[in-house]
């Protein structure tokens, strides 16, 4: 496993037991002649950790314990037995057997519910997200045997499953919004993105689309190359699509191909201020080279590229080795100090300034002012300013909702729902269906407000009605998931949903 640019070259191993002679000397001394008994593979490891995280927000080291698991995520896969699942009344609930796993081919259904594992009970005994994925996850080839609950069955059924390599997609889905506008949902920026996203834009290109919604929302980021392969898509031959450069790493510049589809059609990103690293990569060429417009609020700030390498013991270590600019020049980086809590509670200075819901309490500087090909105005040095911007939509937000999330109410009632009501639910043969003539109607809101009473989750009649419209939309998305996936989910939650009308409003004028 060689070094990743966050956003190749062969991994190297790094002892530095010579190199810094007075580090060695000082762990040495500590360890033979310090008071207490101590763990000196400890200390170092705090030693290592407590200097990268000194650096910068984002240099910072990684434990041979939690390597597997960082690296997971990035290269698009796990091993273990393939399922989506979620905690339900103390209970593992299967939502959905991922397409192609070993769950899946040995019978799992969603719906189903884990009781043992092996000769485990996992029911009724408190069990936390983690501990289920310690439990499940293992080695490709490794057995474990499910007993599952299932409905309308009185015995507990066994389910012997061969752990395999699972995948973990980057593009939540991807779905035609009109006959012409697409819609892609991009969740990370991982080894697998190049692969799903060309794949979920030929195939919504075949279906009619000459215009894109780019969902990239809350995603984090992660590998420059699969950012710069995006914009590769929607860009002519020879552009510049980002330039990186640091005080130990020459100026290297990453340019367009001639292999892009998606070169002269239409496109609006969407944004929010949890778009960072590689998503503001894409908005800022985008934006810079007016290809498109970028929809949302102002994105994160992350313009440092680190590099992961890996020392003698197995461990790991992201160092910041070069910043990274858009086409115009502009380093999207916001300030930062030493202080790292300081740094990650910019986020909550957002909401507090009010600039998640006006506009004009956005700050800027002309020092961070530059300009596209054709003169428009945009900045930098603290995130990609959107060229329209949309507030954060508060319609609903009470007490109330907030107590029915922690006590995760409405999932537990949309689920009881789809079993209750399986037959009639499956008279909708497709998404579009389902959207235009399925809806929660009083009856069943009020059943759903009576089921969180009987939960001690009590809201007063103005905190019900208040949060009525927002609760209704996430049963009927939770509901739609159940039965056609992320696109059922997907397709109720962005109905009415700020950004999505905006951009299908600037995409029909077009």
């Amino acid at each position: 496993m060689g070094k990743y640019l966050f956003g190749g070259n062969p991994q190297f191993l790094i002892n530095s037991s010579h190199t810094f002679p007075k580090v060695t000397e000082l762990l040495s001394y500590v360890g033979f002649n310090y008071v207490d008994a101590i763990d000196l593979d400890s200390l170092q490891e705090e030693v290592i950790s407590r200097t990268l995280e000194s650096l910068d927000p984002h240099s910072s080291y990684i434990p041979i314990a939690d390597l597997q698991e960082v690296n997971e995520s990035m290269q698009g896969n796990f091993e273990g037995i393939g399922v989506e699942f979620q905690i339900i009344k103390d209970t593992i609930l299967v939502v959905s057997p991922i397409s192609g796993g070993p769950s899946e081919q040995q019978g799992i259904l969603a719906g189903d519910k884990i009781i043992l594992v092996d000769t485990i009970n996992v029911a009724g005994v408190g069990f936390t997200n983690k501990d289920v994925l310690k439990t499940l996850k293992g080695k490709k080839g490794t057995k474990v045997s499910l007993y599952i609950k299932r409905k309308n069955i009185n015995r507990l059924l066994e389910f012997n499953i061969i752990r395999d390599r699972i995948p973990i997609t980057s593009v939540d889905v991807s779905y035609m919004v009109n006959q012409d506008i697409g819609y892609i949902k991009v969740n990370r920026f991982s080894g697998t993105t190049d692969k799903e996203f060309v794949s979920a834009l030929s195939r919504l290109k075949r279906s009619g689309m000459n215009k894109l919604i780019l969902d990239l929302r809350s995603n984090p980021g992660g590998y420059l190359s699969a950012a710069i392969n995006m914009v590769d898509e929607f860009l002519p031959n020879g552009k510049l699509i980002v330039y990186t450069e640091g005080s130990a790493r020459r100026r290297q510049v990453y340019e367009s191909t001639y292999q892009g589809q998606f070169q002269k059609e239409s496109i609006v990103v969407l944004v929010d201020e949890g778009s960072a690293s590689a998503s503001e990569i894409v908005a800022g060429a985008i934006q810079d080279h007016d290809r498109g417009f970028v929809v949302g609020r102002r994105t994160f700030g992350k313009g440092l590229v680190q590099e992961q390498s890996q020392l003698s013991d197995g461990s790991a270590f992201r160092l910041t080795t070069a910043r990274y600019y858009t086409p115009s020049g502009r380093s999207i980086q916001k300030p930062y100090s030493d202080d790292a809590g300081e740094y990650n509670q910019e986020a909550s200075e957002r909401y507090y300034s009010g600039e998640l819901y006006h506009e004009d309490s956005v700050k800027v500087s002309d020092s961070i002012r530059y300009y596209t090909g054709n003169g428009r105005v945009v900045y930098g040095g603290g995130g990609i300013y959107p060229d329209y911007f949309i507030p954060m939509d508060s319609t609903g937000r009470t007490d109330w909702l907030y107590d029915l999330l922690a006590d995760n109410r409405i999932n537990t009632f949309a689920f009881a729902y789809v079993e209750a009501h399986e037959d009639d639910l499956n008279k909708y043969q497709n998404t579009s269906e389902f959207q235009e003539e399925f809806e929660i109607n009083e009856r069943v809101f009020n059943d759903f407000v009576d089921a969180a009473k009987a939960k001690g989750v009590q809201g007063s009649a103005s905190e019900i009605e208040n949060s009525k419209l927002w609760v209704k939309k996430r049963i009927k998305a939770i509901v739609a998931r159940k039965l056609w996936g992320d696109e059922g989910f997907y397709r109720a939650i962005n109905e009415n949903d700020l950004m999505m009308v905006k951009a299908s409003e600037i995409l029909r004028v077009e």
